[in-house]
């Protein structure tokens, strides 16, 4: 016996007839005997004048049930079968008695009259009553009819059909009936009688179906009970095995009672459906289920089941270690007792969750832990390995265990036990050696996993709700409210959302053991991967016991995202730039599990760019010389101002300063400023500078010599503009480095004096030549002629070298000296005047857009055209040069002026590669405008004369013209006609209209 369900008494002894059949009424048993009397019991302690049953009318209102006492007789009706009944039953809500007999006669209550007989009923040996409907079926033989009661009037057959053989068992399952004849069990259909087989009935016992609660069936087939739905398919929820096979079984709630040859088995409606309990009763002829107790009818006496009170039965379970049967138990308490249950349910749980820890079932030990809602401390008080804040508050484990304080209904006085026993269980006490073996299996993979997935399905609601705390404490931030921040080993957490954290905040002290716990376990058991993704979300992670744990691991990965979670920057990126020295180092430690790479800081700096630029620009020294371009785009995607990063270079890292600089350039010209564009190309001087002085001491200085700075300074000075020339230019020396000065002077627009020096010092005419190129080039396409006199310059310089090389020097340092030098600039022109043209004229135009003017663009002179003719004594002229320069660009210079530059014994026959092009081009340009006036004589000549055609209209007024304004007829008046020719109004009235639109404009425009 598991424990004691019921309790037996006896409740009549000493029958003087056998007892056939047992029903009870009220608090009163109804006893049918052999010699067909019927014979009724009443409680002893009922006084004698109150043993009868109560009226009918307050029979259901005071819900009796029988009595734990002895039972006496109170009245006896002879003659109340002339046959052994074989069953009675109580119809409650009809105030009737039915029993089986010769046939089935129904009694009234509690006078115990007939009512009705039905004699076709006649050698029925099985029934079943439907108590919603009011339907009776039985069986006779090999028939099964089908009675509705009709009220007063009786019963009325509805319906009968024939099934295969006899009946021995039958009952209600719906609609349906479920008969078990001799052989098989099958589903009558009460509407058309089709019958539906379910299976075969046992060998041995015959069949027997018994009605369920719910609706369902039980079957028996020899010791074996099936369970069924109304439909006769077969449930999955296991099967009931007797010891032997069953004549009778009851349901109550949560057991299932079977009449036994030998004696009573109680059995549990739970899945493996285990032995309760065994009442051993000898000879028991009839089982009978009243109201909450169970009837046994011996053949000279009446014992009664009563149940032990739920507290009692949960408390022998607890005791025997049937957990997972006081849990049931416990679902059974009455709603009122709501809180009771809840309490017991706990306890349970949290005893069977140490039965089954200390039996090696963690999982299943868990999940009982969560069942129990403890605190999650108490669960870790189980892992000593495990080290927890030390604010942390760890229950004790009798606040879980203790079960002494029930409330006193719950006890049980006739079980033999209390539920002070519980209070007496022995604790969870071991010897040294299962001590410490059960200290050794704490810490095993298992039963750390299964405390991960137990940590891992509490976590979501725990952090949920510290953080709505943290957002609670925010808002009051906002409007004001302070609150004080505790804990010294908390900072301040804002990356995540997390702010200081109050003394009150048990939520979020509660997160912070949990998640601290659930990391350790995390890679206690090898998954650093989840580790990290724990730390990359939400959580609050106590630091100090973290970080202490991860570096004794070397868990060097997940230590930087604690860092960083924790907006600990400097120390992830101090610890981040020590790895990644030690894993670049010949010999790395052994504890270096993993290779950590420059890159890797870079990364880290990227989403604190915005943040902090001043912690990104003093890590990112460290990583600037090994990886220059990613530094860069650093600087460059975290939009930290250039200048601000260029003064920290300066400051901390000279050497790599210029090539922030270069690359920065490279990657976007238009995100370097002016003035950082002239402190780049003043270092590359000052480098060739140095470099020229070191040459010039060793008498090595050639001006065609190129070092690799000098080319930067020479591409510098070229491509970017934002630098001061002026400044420059007086850096340089003046005997040196005239390649770079000819630059400056071009950028100072002093034109003369840079082609000076790429004739006369450089001796590069092709350089001359690329730089009038450029020059004309950089003008605006529609202006391109007046950039053309920079061709004439080169020109003056061929043909009067004398003279530009005069004063040299002295015009250079003149123009250094001068603060703000008058410069002759090349502009454009005026811009053209919009002509309205046809498509044909456009085309043409089109085609002569560089076209030569024929008297010149230019009014004003070039630099060196205040002399028209060479200057006498002067050195000998380049004509060769001047030749080749009119051949190759004789489409950019003014013919007409250049002309006038040559001297006069220049041969004619020379010039034809210069004029043959320009005269043939003239000519084209003179022949297009020829065609261009001719078109727009046309078109004007058509505009006419559609101005004529409109002008011939005639409009006829008669007596009948109206005006389109007023409706009113013109007459004689003076009248006013519109551009289509139809519309006629009169004059006044279209100057009244006139006006009118006129003050409709100024008020609108007034409006605005």
């Amino acid at each position: 016996m598991v424990h004691s369900a019921y309790d037996s008494f006896q409740l009549v002894t000493n029958s003087t007839a056998r007892i056939d059949a047992v029903e009870s009424y009220g608090s009163a048993l109804l006893l049918s005997c052999s010699d067909g009397s019927l014979r009724i019991y009443a409680p002893e302690s009922s006084p004698s004048d109150h043993r009868s049953p109560p009226p009918p009318s307050e029979f259901h209102s005071q819900a009796l049930e029988l009595k734990k006492e002895p039972y006496v007789l109170e009245r006896t009706i002879n003659g109340f079968s002339r046959k052994p009944i074989l069953a009675m039953e109580v119809l409650k809500s009809r105030e009737l008695l039915l029993s089986l007999s010769e046939s089935i006669a129904f009694h009234r209550l509690p006078s115990f009259e007939t009512f009705a007989v039905i004699t076709k009923a006649k050698g029925a040996n099985a029934y079943s009553w439907d108590e919603r409907r009011g339907y009776l079926c039985f069986a006779r033989q090999k028939r099964v009819c089908i009675f509705r009661h009709d009220g007063g009037r009786g019963f009325v057959e509805v319906k009968e059909f024939s099934v295969p053989d006899t009946v021995k068992s039958m009952s209600w399952c719906g609609e349906n009936i479920c008969v078990g004849i001799r052989r098989e069990y099958v589903v009558l259909n009460s509407t058309n009688g089709a019958l539906s087989e379910v299976f075969p009935s046992g060998r041995i016992a015959p069949p027997l179906v018994v009605s369920l609660p719910s609706g369902e069936l039980l079957l028996g087939k020899d010791n074996i009970g099936v369970f069924v739905d109304q439909n006769g398919k077969l449930l999955q929820e296991g099967r009931i095995c007797w010891s032997e096979a069953p004549t009778a079984v009851l349901v109550e709630q949560p057991y299932a009672v079977g009449l036994l040859p030998r004696h009573v088995e109680i059995r549990s409606l739970r899945d493996p459906y285990p032995l309760i309990q065994t009442v051993v009763l000898r000879n028991v002829r009839r089982l009978l289920q009243s109201t909450n107790v169970i009837v046994v009818a011996l053949e000279n006496s009446v014992y009664c089941l009563f149940p032990v009170p739920l507290g009692a039965q949960i408390v022998q379970l607890t005791a025997s270690g049937n957990f997972d049967e006081a849990l049931a138990l416990c679902k059974l308490l009455p709603p009122e007792d709501s809180n009771l249950q809840a309490a017991k349910e706990q306890s349970i749980h949290v005893r069977y969750a140490h039965h089954l820890f200390e039996n090696g079932s963690f999982e299943d030990a868990m999940e009982h832990f969560l069942a129990s809602q403890v605190e999650i401390s108490y669960v870790l008080s189980l892992y000593p390995s495990i080290v927890l804040p030390k604010s942390s508050f760890i229950p004790e484990p009798e606040k879980y265990l203790d079960m002494s304080g029930d409330a006193p209904e719950l006890s049980r006085g006739s079980s033999g036990m209390s539920d002070d026993m519980e209070s007496s269980l022995p604790p969870y006490a071991l010897d040294s050696e299962e001590s410490t073996d059960l200290e050794s299996r704490k810490m095993s993979h298992n039963t750390l996993m299964a405390l991960i997935k137990f940590l891992q399905r509490k976590r979501y609601g725990i952090v949920e709700k510290a953080a709505a705390e943290g957002t609670e404490e925010a808002v009051s931030d906002a409007v004001g409210n302070n609150f004080v921040s505790y804990g010294n080993n908390r900072p301040k957490k804002s990356g995540k959302g997390r702010a200081n954290i109050p003394i009150s905040s048990v939520a979020r002290d509660t997160a912070a053991i949990l998640d601290t716990a659930l990391l350790q376990s995390l890679l206690l058991t090898g998954q650093p991967s989840a580790a990290l993704e724990l730390l990359k979300g939400l959580n609050y992670c106590d630091l100090r016991i973290c970080e202490e744990f991860l570096r004794e691991r070397n868990q060097y990965v997940c230590l930087l995202e604690l860092y960083k979670c924790n907006s600990m920057h400097r120390e992830a990126l101090e610890l981040l730039h020590k790895l990644s020295e030690e894993s670049n180092s010949s010999n790395p430690p052994a504890g270096l599990i993993q290779k950590f790479k420059p890159e890797m800081i870079i990364d880290y700096l990227k989403p604190l760019c915005g943040t902090d630029p001043m912690l990104v620009l003093e890590f990112s020294m460290l990583v600037l010389e090994s990886c220059p371009e990613q530094t860069i785009e650093l600087f460059l995607s975290g939009n930290i101002p250039a200048d601000l990063v260029n003064s920290y270079l300066k400051q901390h890292a000279p050497n790599m300063q210029t090539t922030y600089l270069e690359l920065m350039l490279a990657m976007n010209e238009n995100s370097i400023s002016g003035n950082l564009q002239n402190e780049m190309v003043q270092i590359y001087l000052s480098e060739v500078l140095d470099w020229y002085t070191d040459l010039n001491s060793q008498q090595k200085w050639d001006e065609k010599t190129y070092s690799s700075t000098r080319k930067k300074l020479l591409s510098a000075l070229e491509s970017i503009s934002g630098y001061n020339p002026d400044v420059l230019l007086k850096r340089l020396p003046t005997d040196a480095l005239y390649e770079e000065r000819a630059i400056l002077l071009g950028k100072m627009n002093q034109h003369e004096l840079a082609l000076s020096i790429y004739i006369h010092k450089l001796n590069v005419p092709e350089l001359a030549l690329s730089y009038c190129d450029r020059v004309y080039d950089s003008g605006p396409q529609h202006s391109a002629k007046s950039y053309g006199n920079i061709y004439l310059t080169l020109l003056q310089i061929y043909l009067n070298p004398g003279k530009t090389t005069k004063n040299f020097e002295k015009r250079i340092t003149n123009l250094i000296s001068t603060q703000s030098p008058a410069v002759t600039k090349f502009g454009p022109g005026s811009g053209k005047t919009k002509i309205r043209l046809s498509k044909k004229i456009a085309e043409i135009e089109g085609a002569v857009e560089t076209r030569i003017s024929q008297s010149g663009t230019d009014s004003g002179k070039s630099d060196g055209d205040n002399d028209d003719t060479i200057e006498e004594g002067s050195s000998t002229i380049m004509l060769d040069k001047v030749l080749d320069l009119l051949g190759k660009r004789w489409d950019r210079i003014n013919g007409a002026q250049a002309l006038r530059l040559l001297p006069r014994e220049t041969k004619l026959k020379n010039l034809i590669p210069f004029l043959g092009p320009l005269l043939r081009k003239s000519s084209e340009a003179h022949r297009n405008f020829s065609v261009i006036k001719s078109l727009r004589e046309s078109e004007n000549l058509q505009v006419k004369d559609e101005l004529y055609s409109l002008r011939k209209n005639v409009v006829k007024i008669s007596g009948d013209s109206m005006c389109s304004l007023c409706n009113k007829k013109i007459g004689a008046s003076v009248f006013a006609v519109y551009p289509n020719g139809k519309t006629i109004v009169h004059f006044v009235c279209f100057k009244d209209s006139q006006n009118m639109k006129a003050v409709g404009k100024g008020s609108s425009l007034r409006k605005r």
